[in-house]
């Protein structure tokens, strides 16, 4: 599995290197306690319902790039700092990046998970 940006025809990969909390302890934990990621990392939070969902960076010594979806349209792209950061978006799907990694994504484009 891949993520996949797409904006105006063109398409480049986010990440190659996917993994889903897909429980309630994924989901709290997130990137908590790890010292780092790989620079093709994504790490995938889904939702029953697009709804206000917030992420933290208590307890993850990195930056990181958050991107709030609903379907595979782009609501929300923010940079949240080591350890302090928090943001809030409208969402269905959050997917969590290594800082930079989301660089040329914009609310509007598309990003997806592709077999």
């Amino acid at each position: 599995m891949r993520l996949v940006h797409r904006r105006n025809g063109d398409q480049s990969t986010l990440a190659s290197n996917l993994e889903t909390a897909d429980s309630f302890l994924s989901q709290a934990r997130g990137l908590m306690f790890r010292g780092s990621v790989p620079d093709d990392y994504a790490l995938v939070f889904r939702f029953d319902d697009a709804d206000r969902h917030s992420l933290h960076m208590v307890f993850v010594p990195f930056d990181i790039d958050a991107l709030w979806l609903v379907g595979d349209e782009v609501t929300k792209k923010k940079r949240l700092s080591a350890w302090t950061g928090i943001g809030f978006g409208m969402a269905d799907t959050i997917v969590e990046l290594p800082a930079g990694a989301a660089d040329g994504v914009e609310p509007g484009d598309l990003v997806e998970i592709s077999e």
